[in-house]
């Protein structure tokens, strides 16, 4: 499955089901796809929350339009569509509640969504860091003077970058097990404990960005080269943070829900 979901788009219902025309982008993962996912406008009757409408890949056009700085194994491509019907049956309400009752289900499914992105930057700073130390351990630097680890700045600088990446790693799986045992155990998730899962993964794809950054100014004029190994953990690490459920005004949507204020962006938490 993958699902294209944006910008929702207004559909035509006709007898049994949708005429459904649009373009919705960052359908990641479409091209290997057995079935795809685009939205739609709710109404009423689904209390303004979005459709998921189910569509073949032979009934849709794929646009090749992933030319992105990074990420691009993603094949995050767009899907077309035009006057296709889709019936009833074949849609469901996003964000409504679930049919199937067990942890997986009970844990909030839109802060599940901005985790699994963040991620990807934890893991591009890891092996952006893992790579500073392997060759700050080196005994000699290419110009023949003291090894880039033996410098202050190098090591300073690999140090505070372990540092935080850690501290945003613990507290992303710190909140990430809490609300987890909360859906394991059948429990009440607050609010809150959604908006904590938003800022550890909005905190894990910003830190994580700044790691790599922080790596890459290590590592020198070598870094600048297309073949270098931290360019594609610089040029992945970029794009999580740009995502619309990563950027920086989802810090400010969860102070305000820590306050007990209402988030002023939709679909927080």
């Amino acid at each position: 499955y993958a699902g294209g979901l944006f910008p929702m788009q207004e559909a035509e219902k006709v007898a049994g089901g949708y005429l459904c025309s649009g373009t919705w982008q960052f359908a990641s993962g479409c091209r290997g796809a057995d079935i795809l996912g685009i939205g739609l406008v709710g109404g009423p009757e689904t209390q303004g929350r979005p459709l998921t409408a189910l569509v073949s890949p032979a009934d849709v056009e794929i646009v090749e339009n992933w030319d992105v700085a990074g990420m691009k194994a993603t094949g995050s491509h767009a899907i077309r569509a035009e006057k296709l019907f889709v019936p009833e049956e074949l849609t469901f309400v996003r964000g409504g509640a679930p049919t199937v009752d067990e942890p997986l289900t009970r844990y909030p499914a839109l802060p599940y969504a901005a985790q699994v992105l963040a991620v990807v930057t934890l893991g591009a700073a890891r092996g952006a860091l893992d790579f500073s130390l392997e060759v700050g351990a080196a005994r000699t630097s290419i110009t023949g003077g003291a090894a880039k680890g033996n410098r202050p700045t190098y090591k300073t600088g690999l140090a505070r970058a372990e540092a935080e990446l850690r501290s945003a790693r613990a507290f992303f799986y710190e909140t990430t097990d809490a609300v987890w045992d909360k859906a394991v155990r059948g429990e009440g998730i607050t609010e809150t404990d959604k908006a904590a899962l938003r800022l550890g993964a909005t905190h894990a794809a910003h830190v994580g960005r700044s790691v790599v950054l922080q790596a890459f100014d290590l590592a020198g004029t070598g870094a600048i080269y297309d073949t270098h190994p931290l360019q594609r953990y610089l040029r992945d690490a970029l794009v999580p943070a740009q995502h619309a459920m990563l950027q920086t005004n989802t810090y400010e949507a969860a102070g305000a829900i820590m306050l007990g204020l209402d988030a002023g962006i939709p679909s927080f938490p």
